[in-house]
């Protein structure tokens, strides 16, 4: 997929067409004079109005949203027609839901997910999945170029990191932001917990219930019930069931 500077200066198309691929999805007029609407009057509204208004106006921009679904100050969607959101989610302020890509499902959020502030979910042409209860702190980033699924129960700690993406730099002679991007995705299983500062690298699967440490760099696969620690990350230890 192009950069966004890509998108944003190439030549041949209106101010409002690039802005409207790049941040709407949809190049229809009234796509993008709803979205606006709903930015202007409810993104950074403040206290109680803000809540509601987020709540009532949010909605009709997505794929689809339950009930009870709480939504921040300043929280940002893009591409919001390939978000889903289930019922009983906080979203809570600061956070950026970016869905974007050609041929992408986007991004959808089980029941019962919090997702803390400042975090931000960003495809690439990929997919995201939040499975029901999952819980992420704040600072946290899960980012996808093709899938990355997190399951129910899921703790992630505050500036966790997935990364389900990389970049190729085989060719030392070419910059690596360049050459082309590739993506195995990441699988994090039910009832995982990973600590503050645990980055999970592209291919990476995680075995239920297990448990990751904090600031651990994690670039294979742990079995269910693990324990795994450091930088890379191993496995020290085994949970009993």
């Amino acid at each position: 997929m192009d950069k966004a500077q890509d998108q944003l200066f190439a030549a041949g198309t209106s101010a409002r067409e690039k802005y409207a691929k790049l941040i709407v999805g949809k190049s229809d007029l009234a796509s993008l004079i709803q979205y606006e609407l709903v930015v202007m009057l409810a993104q950074a509204r403040a206290g109680a109005l803000g809540l509601a208004l987020r709540r009532w106006l949010y909605p009709r921009l997505l794929g689809s949203c339950g009930r009870n679904v709480v939504f921040g100050q300043n929280v940002v969607v893009r591409h919001p027609h390939k978000i889903h959101i289930g019922s009983n989610v906080v979203i809570d302020d600061n956070c950026l839901l970016d869905a974007k890509g050609e041929s992408n499902r986007g991004i959808r959020i089980g029941d019962g997910v919090f997702v803390g502030r400042n975090t931000i979910l960003s495809c690439k042409n990929g997919d995201i999945e939040l499975a029901a209860g999952a819980n992420l702190g704040f600072n946290c980033e899960v980012f996808s170029a093709s899938r990355v699924t997190i399951g129910p129960s899921v703790l992630m700690a505050a500036y966790s990191y997935v990364i389900g993406g990389d970049h190729d730099f085989s060719d030392p002679g070419t910059p690596v932001l360049a050459q082309a991007r590739t993506s195995a995705g990441v699988t994090i299983g039910e009832g995982v917990w990973l600590g503050a500062g645990a980055k999970i690298l592209d291919g990476v699967a995680i075995g239920d219930h297990a448990v990751v440490g904090a600031g651990a760099v994690v670039r294979d696969n742990i079995p269910p019930h693990a324990i795994a620690v450091g930088i890379p990350a191993r496995v020290v230890s085994t949970r009993t069931p």
